[in-house]
């Protein structure tokens, strides 16, 4: 797979979980250019939708690398970084 490929498998992921742990989000309606908090999420379900994410992905990505991220899209690359 090349990368845009594995970024699109990535947001899939992400999105699927999002709709899992946060009520009333819609897959379809999902910008990825919006943080989670957009869609009504607070820490606690940020932090179920990226641990599960990785898990799914079978990922290890440092806490500390993501604070910055202010995007779906941006959790997307990181991610797409520490595969393989």
């Amino acid at each position: 797979m090349d990368i845009a490929q594995n970024k699109a498998r990535i947001v899939e992921v992400i999105k699927e979980n999002i709709v899992k742990n946060i009520d009333g989000v819609n897959k379809a309606d999902i910008d990825i250019e919006k943080s989670m908090k957009d869609y009504g999420a607070n820490s606690l379900d940020i932090i179920e939708v990226v641990s599960c994410s990785m898990r799914e992905l079978n990922l290890k990505v440092p806490r500390s690398e993501l604070t910055d991220i202010k995007n779906i899209a941006e959790l997307a690359d990181k991610f797409v970084q520490y595969l393989n």
